[in-house]
């Protein structure tokens, strides 16, 4: 049988995610377009979304916070190209984007002391192995994987190197331990159901530092130029912006950024975040067809929730069968207006991914979720 309830916003894209609950395009209204994003008002408007951004994530105040052209990609990249080449690194993949990382710091810019360690979808490489005396980059959650790491605990406070954090499916959905964080990134268009296109950098004092005093043997391009005469760009970090932003992009940031004020803060953020994990992990010990991608439980992602189908019958298929069989399962369930975007990522293991950031409610997850039941039965039966 058909359920009945349907989600009210049937969107779960993993990015752009869906906007916050209640917005809608007269939000945007106010946006300075038409303006120069280096006018008074507008540049006023864009520190406003570092200011927010810091003061809802809790960063430190002797942490400088900015925007940056291309995104979480773009932040990550800005800071692979700035500030690694000073000793070794060890780089963390366990999923498509941290793979990529590898792929810049090993084929694009070359480095030779390079660490590499990976594991396979589903599972985190081994901590306790990570070098500290080298620089460590790594992502904070697997967005196409659906693992993140549990907590900081793994980070020494007296690391020689510096850690550099790709957080874009983690800030504003899962504590961040700042004082072992020297750069993180993360984009609007994640957590805060922003538009996309910018980025967004933190730095710690050892990464300024760092910064200040090592020169890359590579050209820096200029939209990754974080510094000048050796000196920070000060400017980047107190609404300068690097290029020019759109100013309706950033409308909707601010309004973002005051829906999390007044819902309360970020522990109403990490909380809305929970709610939904919960939702599906109440599904899935019900369940008989599916399970979480992720092998530890400590690990599960709340925001990019991956699952996997167990199925005896489904893992009888061939795997060109079963990567046709999960797309199937998303294109009927889609093609009833219950849910949108929530198939796997293409280089991930065929199954689900159903974001439940910040900006999703828990209610819509819930009513999804029987529907997700009800076109695995359709499909196996066909």
């Amino acid at each position: 049988m058909k359920p009945t309830p349907k989600p009210n916003r049937p969107f779960f894209s993993s990015g752009p995610c869906s906007k916050r609950p209640g917005w809608s395009i007269d939000r945007l209204n106010k946006a300075l377009v038409g303006r120069s994003h280096r006018s008074k008002g507008a540049k006023a408007r864009i520190e406003e979304v570092i200011e927010r951004s810091k003061s809802i994530l809790g960063i430190p105040k002797d942490y400088v916070c900015g925007i940056v052209p291309a995104s979480d990609t773009g932040a990550v990249e800005m800071a692979l190209w700035s500030l690694l080449g000073v000793g070794g690194v060890d780089v963390l993949s366990w999923e498509s984007f941290g793979a990529t990382w590898v792929t810049d710091i090993l084929k694009q810019l070359k480095l030779e002391n390079v660490n590499s360690l990976s594991a396979d979808y589903g599972h985190l490489p081994d901590l306790a192995q990570v070098n500290f005396e080298n620089d460590v980059v790594f992502t904070w959650n697997g967005t196409t994987s659906g693992v993140k790491v549990p907590d900081g605990d793994w980070i020494p406070a007296d690391r020689q190197g510096i850690t550099i954090c790709d957080a874009t499916s983690a800030a504003f959905a899962m504590e961040l331990p700042w004082d072992k964080l020297d750069v993180t990134t993360w984009s609007w268009q994640k957590v805060m159901g922003g538009e996309a296109a910018h980025g967004m950098i933190a730095l710690s004092p050892r990464a300024v530092e760092r910064l200040e005093s090592h020169t890359p043997p590579w050209p820096i391009p200029k939209i990754f130029r974080l510094t000048k005469g050796g000196k920070l760009i000060k400017g980047i970090f107190e609404g300068a912006t690097i290029n020019t932003v759109s100013m309706l992009c950033v409308e909707d940031a601010v309004d973002g950024l005051a829906w999390a004020e007044e819902i309360g803060g970020l522990p109403a953020l990490l909380e809305r975040t929970q709610a939904n994990l919960d939702a599906v992990k109440k599904w899935v010990d019900a369940s008989d067809w599916i399970d979480f991608l992720a092998e530890n439980s400590r690990e599960y992602s709340n925001t990019s929730i991956c699952l996997k189908i167990t199925d005896p019958w489904y893992q009888s298929l061939s795997a060109e069968d079963q990567s046709s069989m999960a797309k199937q399962l998303v294109s009927l369930v889609e093609a009833e207006g219950i849910g949108y975007d929530f198939g796997s990522y293409r280089d991930a293991p065929p199954g689900i991914r159903i974001w439940g950031g910040a900006t999703v409610d828990a209610s819509d997850i819930e009513a999804l979720l029987p529907w997700l039941d009800w076109g695995y039965v359709e499909i196996k039966s066909r």
